[in-house]
């Protein structure tokens, strides 16, 4: 592998960057996306339940002990109850954008990488191919062995780029639908629980009650 790498040149060094750098957006992404932790599934009940026991104070001490995305939006809820619900959906909105964007942090990267890394083996086949055509120029054709660095050179960094950036793309994309099935998730949790705490609407009375008063 070490005899690979170097056969592939200068550029075989920002390429295996890429490498890392995209593993290491992945497991994170993947340890933090996971479902349990971004939406609880008990948490919703427990709070609900709490709540409509008259028990805002303890609903809300759970929803600060956990660290999910789902609590701080359900917390952000129970600070603005019995409000107004367009009120109460304002504050749960400004909540929700600040953890849909911390939701996508980093997911950016491995498109990065993705877009990067085929461009930097494309360099390495440009930069092989310069070394192979100079040896024509000096040595003329009659010595393939001398014409080997440089083709080689332009295949491996052709392959290593696009090693590095197949795998990076199906990541993105990856996790880019995973963001948005759990920012929709969110939505309709959040949905639910504006509507269970915003002040009751006022029924207006009959217009037959009206006329007769």
């Amino acid at each position: 592998m070490y005899d690979y790498l170097l056969k592939g040149g200068i550029l075989m060094i920002p390429i295996a960057a890429c490498s890392v750098i995209g593993l290491a957006v992945f497991l994170e992404r993947a340890w933090m996306l996971r479902a349990g932790r971004n939406i609880p599934r008990d948490l919703l009940r427990r709070v609900e339940d709490l709540y409509r026991r008259g028990q805002e104070e303890e609903a809300l001490a759970l929803c600060r002990r956990n660290r999910s995305p789902l609590a701080r939006i359900l917390s952000a809820a129970l600070k603005n109850a019995g409000l107004e619900r367009e009120a109460v959906k304002e504050a749960v909105q400004e909540v929700g954008r600040r953890e849909a964007a911390h939701l996508e942090r980093y997911v950016g990267v491995l498109g990065t990488v993705a877009n990067v890394s085929p461009l930097l083996g494309l360099l390495g086949t440009v930069s092989g191919m310069i070394k192979a055509f100079t040896v024509i120029s000096v040595e003329g054709v009659g010595n393939p062995a001398s014409l080997a660095g440089g083709i080689s050179e332009a295949l491996i960094t052709t392959a290593a780029g696009l090693t590095v950036a197949i795998p990076a793309f199906v990541a993105y994309r990856y996790f880019l639908g995973k963001v948005d099935r759990i920012v929709l998730e969110l939505e309709q949790h959040a949905i639910h629980f504006v509507d269970l705490v915003k002040r009751p609407e006022r029924r207006a009375a009959p217009a037959s009650r009206a006329a007769g008063a």
